[in-house]
């Protein structure tokens, strides 16, 4: 027997319609089971954030560890500003608002009430004032009178120093007879020091007799300047007499120019000088020496001459030594 061989399906016959092939069913995908309302799962409830207060960490240190153990320190936790609605949050701005200026008020006020109080114990009250005692007076020479000088600063006692005028005070100073400078400074917390630059007199020119003097003549003392420091009824030891023609400045300005350039030991030796023009200024050695000076021109040769001609054994016996020529002098 020859084995079987599967037939084809025949064709239908000529005009007739296929007959229709049965279906096979097809399995429909399976769908999850909508859940029941029972079977609907509940959404957790969302844990409400605790008050400030209530939370342990509030206003203290958190401290963490890491993964591998090391410890570290957060600083203080500051509690979180929660405002659930804009009412809260516009509350807060308009708190904030107050609270800043009200600091502004307190600061402004606390200015002001220093500023007031600095004012007043540096302007008014007594813890800086002057005290008359603790005033130093320096360089007052011996013309210059002390009390004079400490009664002008007296007027100005109880004053408080950062109050005190010292250019005014310093220009009433020298209104002081036979004082030249001033210079008025504070020593804190009290006092003052007064530092003078006194007229010294380096002349004594004679007074004529008038109603002024009462009919007894004298002599009246000059700086450098040419200033009346003071008056005395005889000449003083030690300072020269200057004749001069009465109210020609010109020749007293010559002849002081003379004796301020004159050294101190020179000077010493001088006991009086007269001057008919300022070209003929004459001067009287205490030892009975005269000297023909001339003017006031070529001073400090002059000097040099009239010092090498006293040590100068040729002209020991002079009585007379004419300057007046500084490089061709004369001896008698």
């Amino acid at each position: 027997m020859s084995p079987s061989r599967p037939t084809a399906p025949r064709d239908p016959a000529p005009g007739r319609p296929p007959a229709p092939r049965p279906a096979t069913a097809r399995p429909k995908p399976t769908t999850a089971p909508k859940p029941t309302t029972a079977q609907k799962p509940t959404a957790a409830p969302r844990p409400t954030p605790p008050a400030p207060q209530d939370d342990p960490s509030f206003g203290r240190a958190v401290t963490t560890y890491s993964a591998g153990g090391a410890r570290r320190y957060a600083g203080p936790v500051a509690p979180p500003v929660v405002s659930t609605s804009s009412v809260a949050r516009f509350a807060e701005r308009s708190r904030a608002r107050r609270n800043l200026a009200r600091r502004q008020v307190l600061l402004v006020a606390g200015s002001v009430l220093a500023v007031g109080s600095l004012g007043w114990l540096l302007l008014l009250s007594p813890v800086l004032a002057l005290e008359p005692a603790q005033v130093v007076v320096e360089g007052a020479g011996t013309v210059v009178a002390v009390d004079q000088v400490r009664g002008v600063i007296d007027a100005h006692a109880s004053t408080p120093l950062p109050r005190l005028d010292t250019v005014r005070l310093r220009d009433q100073v020298l209104d002081v007879p036979g004082v030249r400078e001033a210079r008025v400074t504070r020593s804190w917390p009290h006092g003052l020091v007064v530092v003078l630059v006194a007229r010294e007199p380096v002349a004594a020119v004679p007074e004529q007799s008038s109603a002024a003097t009462h009919g007894a003549p004298g002599f009246a003392l000059l700086d450098m300047d040419g200033v009346q420091v003071g008056r005395v009824d005889a000449a003083p030891e030690g300072l020269p007499v200057v004749d001069v023609p009465v109210g020609d400045k010109r020749t007293l300005t010559a002849v002081l120019s003379v004796l301020q350039r004159l050294p101190v030991e020179l000077l010493a030796q001088v006991g009086g000088v007269s001057a008919r023009t300022q070209d003929t200024v004459t001067m009287s050695l205490r030892d009975g020496v005269r000297v023909d000076w001339g003017s006031a021109s070529e001073t400090p040769l002059k000097i040099a001459v009239l010092s090498a001609l006293r040590a100068s054994p040729a002209a020991a016996g002079a009585t007379v030594i004419d300057v007046s020529a500084p490089r061709l002098p004369i001896t008698k």
